[in-house]
């Protein structure tokens, strides 16, 4: 709210206005670090769901692979130190806790073939970030004695697009749901 004062000279009106209508330009004229022409862009919502579906192909190829590929891996991840991935055999924070529990120990040194089968993608894409949720399929032989393990299973993944394009920050993932009586709690 402007105050009036009386006796205020033309000049110091002037100068007010002015002043006033290049802070509103200045506030108006960028959000977020983008001009309003870059703000309103629209989202080509398919073109990001592509994109994320194909890291996603990547994900798995990176696990189906004959040494599980972390080099794959370390491309599709974040290197954020606040990225984490919770599974039945952990929790781990950031990419070398990730790299090193998940990708090797388990992946790696557990089994000498892997096959990660994901399907019922659904993408939920945003402007700067993105959830995922998919079921898959996993057919491995055990390293220690060669027998052959199936499970079935859902994850969520959260993506998040940064000058690099998307990265994956979070993964949860799980067995599939049990509805028995007594069980699931």
């Amino acid at each position: 709210m402007i105050v009036v004062e009386r006796g205020m000279k033309p000049i110091v009106w002037i100068a007010i206005l002015i002043l006033a209508v290049i802070l509103i330009s200045s506030c108006t004229s960028r959000q977020g670090g983008k001009t309003v022409e870059e703000a309103e862009k629209p989202l080509d919502v398919d073109a990001e769901i592509a994109e994320i579906k194909g890291i996603i192909s990547k994900y798995a190829q990176a696990v189906n692979d004959d040494n599980v590929d972390t080099n794959l891996a370390s491309r599709i991840w974040s290197n954020e130190a606040d990225v984490s991935f919770i599974h039945p055999r952990g929790h781990e924070h950031g990419w070398e806790q990730i790299k090193t529990n998940f990708y090797e120990k388990t992946m790696r040194d557990n089994f000498s073939e892997r096959k990660l089968d994901i399907h019922d993608i659904v993408v939920h894409a945003h402007k700067d970030w993105a959830w995922v949720e998919f079921y898959w399929d996993f057919a491995a032989k055990l390293r220690s004695d060669g027998s052959a393990i199936t499970t079935k299973g859902r994850e969520s993944e959260v993506y998040e697009k940064s000058e690099r394009g998307w990265k994956l920050v979070h993964v949860h993932y799980s067995g599939m749901p049990v509805t028995g009586k007594r069980q699931g709690f």
